[in-house]
């Protein structure tokens, strides 16, 4: 019996892997144009960044405001290195993931002492300091009008056009969903839980909630770094915009919209929340007013998160 159990678990985790493997793979027969392509990119960026914060968010329960700062700071790492100094993109690129990891321990390890509101105060603290060093440093980033990001160049050739970056995007978010759902059935995921539901409760069986959170923040700070990265060398530029508050605000929408503590919300609030801006043009003026409607009727009718609350309806 437990035998057959476990057999059905891990074709439940199989069966959504490879459906969303199968999805991107026939995708871009179905675009017709650059602009699909752009938009499909996007959305995975997007999407990789939200599975990251999700863990941070949904599954360890604590809040970031800032989150878009790491975002920025890896394809601003990436870009410096690459543009001033002279690093070739691959190694500029895992450099500067590795570089926004660090930072994250350093700023993770006192701030995430916190709990609740001050928690979040702290992060959107640390979002405003990112966005203001790179407006102001316009030696090194440009200014408020960004800067110039070379090409991604592997074997001498550059890696240009969107359907090879609609690969590259593709593949790297299925590797983050795939990393993040084998985190959440590990005990990695179990101990997560248990600090989401009571940090007393959890560090009386033993586990070190201190340690735990500053781990996932670096885990959801590498993922943001890496689609921040992704995304500097894709358009070729970047500005101080991608580490304001209203794009941490975004992301967060985003993973609460898809449904909290679950991976595959995450994606789904990314793509929606991001096509949805695309068909809303019509309305012109009323568009931010239709996207808000669609966000407070979504909450009404599905409280948990579109993923969740449909789960459940159909178990």
């Amino acid at each position: 019996m437990h035998s057959g159990a476990s057999h059905i678990d891990t074709t439940r985790r199989r069966l959504p892997l490879a459906l969303l493997a199968a999805l991107l793979l026939l995708l871009p027969y179905a675009m017709p144009n650059a602009y699909f392509y752009d938009v499909a990119i996007l959305i995975s960026l997007n999407a990789i960044v939200c599975v990251g914060l999700n863990l941070l968010v949904g599954y360890a329960g604590q809040i970031s405001l800032g989150h878009a700062a790491f975002y920025a700071l890896g394809g601003y790492a990436s870009a410096i290195a690459a543009s001033r100094w002279g690093w070739p993109a691959w190694v500029s690129m895992p450099a500067a993931v590795i570089a926004v990891g660090v930072l994250a321990w350093i700023v993770g390890r006192p701030t995430l002492r916190l709990k609740g509101h001050y928690l979040a105060m702290a992060t959107l603290g640390l979002g405003v300091i990112a966005s203001i060093v790179l407006t102001n440093e316009d030696r090194y980033t440009g200014g408020p009008d960004g800067m110039v990001v070379p090409p991604l160049v592997l074997f001498g050739y550059a890696l240009k056009g969107e359907s090879v970056w609609y690969g590259i995007v593709g593949v790297a978010l299925w590797c983050a969903v795939w990393l993040a759902l084998n985190l959440i059935d590990s005990p990695v995921g179990r101990s997560l839980r248990a600090l989401h539901g009571s940090e007393v409760a959890a560090e009386t069986v033993g586990i070190d909630s201190a340690r735990w959170k500053l781990r996932v923040f670096v885990i959801s700070a590498l993922y943001a770094a890496i689609a921040g990265v992704l995304t500097a060398h894709y358009a070729g530029f970047i500005t101080p915009s991608k580490a304001s508050f209203l794009h941490s605000v975004e992301l967060v929408i985003m993973v609460v919209f898809g449904g909290m503590a679950s991976v595959w919300g995450a994606v789904l609030g990314a793509a929606v929340l991001t096509l949805l801006p695309q068909f809303l043009t019509v309305f012109k003026d009323y568009e931010m007013m239709v996207f808000g409607a669609v966000l407070i009727a979504t909450m009404v009718f599905f409280p948990r998160g579109v993923v969740p609350t449909l789960a459940r309806l159909f178990r």
